[in-house]
């Protein structure tokens, strides 16, 4: 039977169970090859409903390994509600160690709402957002930097829905105990998983919480941590099922990335120099490194310049640039009442 999308999934079970989303998609190999995606579930009864994913890019690896190590740990019953995971969304790029799918070039986080007749990206956002999303209260998409990338380890929510619904996830997002954290303004009609969660009436929450396209044991331990603090502040866990964990410092520092104005662009072939690590505080108009032209060694590298104030949340790990790469982020601090509306 040709079909976007299927799978044998008992959202109505009491019991743990894997299995996989599979998508039937014909390659020169195989005729009838279908993309088998592992899914697992872990329900006890009524009560939160969380989808837990990773590996939305495939080279962002804190999520993958935490998620796959939660389900081998978490015992249905020592639990109650219901845990759906996803630990390597899009499989294809995530086996390719690439940020995209090799099948069809298709980049999960930029698919939704999808197209359940289009490529298995676009059919993936489609199931997710149209049957999946819509069967949890919560959301939480893990991601990192990736192969490319050093990112500031943050978690992210986007402004969306109602304001009690945006008050809880704020609040959720700030339970998770990382440092740093920001609000995106990306819009109810964006193509990422954050409002695809908000149009299906579901709380999104996500974040980077490595860099690089490798892992770190602080990367790990604060991905880890932040996985049971949800768990236990959504009431599904009573005691962490990754830990123990090292005490929260301090409170969540909150940021703003408004506009692509507080970004530094490529806008030539050349070769980038940062001044400055990822986590620096800086004003607008301090040096944020020197593009170098390889190709005119005689002539003077170029000095780049902060657009703003505040902290470097990412910075280009690569340093030969192309036209329209992103060197360089800065996160603009919040303070609680901007985030509010007060």
């Amino acid at each position: 039977m040709h079909t976007g999308l299927f799978h044998e999934i008992d959202f109505d079970a009491d019991h743990k169970w894997s299995g996989h989303l599979s998508i039937p998609f014909s390659i020169d190999r195989s005729p009838y090859f279908q993309v088998k995606i592992p899914i697992f579930r872990i329900r006890n009864g009524a009560g939160p409903r969380v989808l837990l994913m990773a590996g939305n890019h495939g080279d962002e690896y804190e999520g993958e390994i935490t998620l796959a190590r939660l389900f081998r740990r978490l015992d249905p019953a020592n639990m109650k509600g219901e845990v759906t995971i996803l630990p390597f969304a899009n499989l294809p790029a995530v086996m390719a160690a690439r940020r995209r799918s090799p099948l069809d070039e298709g980049n999960l986080n930029r698919a939704f709402p999808g197209d359940p007749s289009g490529t298995p990206t676009f059919r993936l956002a489609h199931f997710l957002e149209h049957e999946l999303f819509p069967r949890h209260d919560v959301i939480f998409d893990i991601h990192s930097g990736g192969t490319s990338m050093a990112h500031l380890p943050c978690a992210l929510i986007e402004r969306q829905g109602p304001p009690d619904m945006f008050a809880r996830a704020l609040g959720l997002m700030e339970g998770l105990g990382m440092p740093f954290a920001f609000v995106a303004e990306n819009g109810a009609e964006a193509p990422t998983s954050m409002a695809a969660a908000a149009r299906a009436r579901a709380i999104g929450i996500s974040g980077e919480f490595g860099s690089g396209g490798t892992v770190t044991p602080q990367t790990m331990a604060l991905t880890a941590r932040a996985v049971d603090r949800l768990l236990l502040a959504l009431g599904i866990i009573e005691a962490p099922v990754l830990g123990p964990h090292v005490p929260i410092e301090g409170q969540t520092e909150l940021l703003a990335l408004e506009s692509h104005a507080q970004a530094v662009f490529a806008t030539r072939r050349g070769w980038f120099e940062p001044a400055v690590v990822v986590g620096a505080r800086v004003r607008d108009g301090d040096v944020a490194g020197w593009y170098h032209d390889f190709e005119r060694p005689e002539a003077p590298e170029e000095v780049l310049h902060f657009p703003a104030a505040g902290i470097v949340i990412s910075q280009r790990l690569h340093t030969d640039c192309q036209s329209g790469d992103c060197l360089v982020q800065v996160g603009r601090p919040l303070t609680r009442d901007e985030v509010s509306g007060r």
